[in-house]
């Protein structure tokens, strides 16, 4: 299973290990809401750039992070 630090390019930005923590437990929460443990990698890379986009706007709640994923993925119109 891929990991958010997968996603995160080394020289894009800096997150503490408070904003990775939150990161990884919004990717995994995400995945598993999703139902499935075999998401193809762009399901899988959307997710994570949803949420790097908005941890890099400053948001570390791991709830929040994974709804804004979440809900891109679906369609939904709420984004946290």
């Amino acid at each position: 299973m891929a990991t958010i630090l997968n996603f995160i390019r080394p020289d894009a930005s800096a997150f503490d290990e408070f904003a990775t923590f939150a990161m990884g437990q919004a990717f995994d929460t995400a995945c598993a809401e999703l139902h499935d443990s075999n998401l193809p990698k762009l399901v899988r890379e959307t997710i994570a750039e949803r949420i790097i986009e908005a941890a890099k706007r400053g948001e570390r709640d791991p709830q929040r992070l994974c709804s804004s994923a979440v809900a891109g993925i679906r369609g939904d119109r709420k984004t946290g």
